[in-house]
């Protein structure tokens, strides 16, 4: 018995730490998109269109490096590792919900802004593009509207894992407290 006792809080622990994981790299993520959101895009914004090609080309050629993909690729692994490890559990449901909401997050990054970016590298260097506002333009409304929809669904992943990590404290919580035992023979 003791041993079923000391793996079920093995696995726990491995449930939490993936869990832990999930939520650091989700909210990585979302605080990145976020930023480009709040602060990048509006002062980019403001720069003429060869400059505002440049430093988007620059920016997306640097974003492409392993401590990046291991955020972005690893908030998708840890939340679905997660949600296998804690299936069956209260908290369960909440980190599928926070799964599905980030492949959809996941999904927008790949088919919409990657491609917007990588047409922008094609463009190639603004000091010979013909028509730059017309590659901006291309580019630009596009990219930041979804932008902003890929920062609000990893923000409220961001949540659901939070609100999963609540859950399964209180279920550990609950499971460490002692039973109610029946009163010994002859007592009152």
């Amino acid at each position: 018995m003791r041993d079923n006792r000391v793996t079920n809080q093995r696995g726990q622990g491995s449930a939490g730490a993936v869990l832990g994981a999930a939520i650091v790299a989700m909210g990585l993520i979302s605080g990145t998109f976020y930023i480009f959101s709040c602060g990048v895009m509006p002062g980019l914004g403001r720069s003429d269109d060869r400059v505002f090609i440049e430093v988007m080309q620059n920016m997306n050629d640097a974003f492409n490096n392993p401590v990046f993909f291991a955020s972005f690729i690893g908030a998708l692994l840890f939340t679905a590792v997660s949600a296998w490890q804690l299936r069956g559990t209260g908290s369960y449901r909440w980190v599928l919900a926070a799964l599905v909401v980030y492949l959809v997050a996941f999904a927008i990054t790949s088919v919409v802004n990657v491609p917007l970016n990588d047409e922008l590298a094609d463009a190639g260097d603004p000091a010979k593009i013909a028509d730059p506002a017309a590659v901006r333009d291309k580019f630009e409304d596009t990219w930041l509207a979804w932008n902003v929809v890929r920062t609000l669904l990893s923000t409220v992943a961001v949540g659901l894992l939070a609100r999963a990590l609540v859950l399964r404290g209180r279920d550990s919580k609950a499971a460490r407290r002692p039973e109610h035992s029946a009163p010994a023979a002859g007592s009152i």
